[in-house]
């Protein structure tokens, strides 16, 4: 078992292994649908990761009677081996999650009665998405797994006055605004003076 098959794992001297709060087992035949007709049954593989439960009190120094766990079960034909498939299956969950944060913003219009505006409007969706994760990213403070709708919020929709002096724009943030040093990191990572070359 490798590191990457099992999330945030550590490695344990004494067992020689990777350990992890996370645990995979299967049923190898497992038949679905057993309230339905012999014809509409389906039999297959049923995996199940356990991870436990994080103690929201833990940091208040408030211990556990016992452990709680999270169940995610995986219902598959795969023919990959137990862990490569739940793994696979987790990654799919990943791309899920990127869909369903697209079709909360742009894709949100979509579909028009043109199939070129379709085209071009999710070329241009698919575009600011990546460009507003690679901004989060660039912003730091914990940004970077944030959903495009909390990156709008912190980082994009700025309360802010445009003012004019001496014929150039300037930016007034509020004062006590949560966000500044995450708006400043991408702001100077962006749009900051060039870096001097050495002669």
């Amino acid at each position: 078992m490798d590191a990457d098959q099992v999330p945030q794992a550590v490695f344990d001297e004494l067992a020689g292994g990777w350990v992890s709060d996370a645990a995979v087992a299967e049923v190898p035949v497992f038949t679905a649908f057993t309230s339905r007709p012999k014809a509409q049954q389906v039999t297959a593989r049923l995996i199940v990761r356990r991870v436990k439960r994080l103690n929201p009190g833990a940091s208040a120094g408030q211990g556990e009677l016992f452990d709680t766990f999270r169940y995610h079960a995986i219902f598959t034909d795969s023919t990959e081996t137990m862990l490569h498939a739940e793994a696979h299956h987790r990654d799919h969950a990943i791309v899920e999650q990127v869909i369903a944060d697209l079709k909360n913003g742009p894709l949100a219009h979509l579909p028009s009665g043109v199939f070129t505006a379709n085209a071009a409007w999710t070329v241009a969706a698919t575009i600011a998405f990546n460009l507003t994760r690679a901004a989060a990213s660039i912003a730091g403070d914990g940004l970077a797994k944030a959903t495009t709708a909390t990156i709008r919020q912190r980082l994009i929709h700025v309360a802010a006055r445009v003012v004019s002096t001496a014929r150039r724009l300037h930016l007034h943030l509020p004062a006590t605004w949560p966000w500044a040093a995450a708006f400043t990191n991408l702001f100077e990572a962006t749009c900051g003076p060039p870096q001097v070359s050495p002669t």
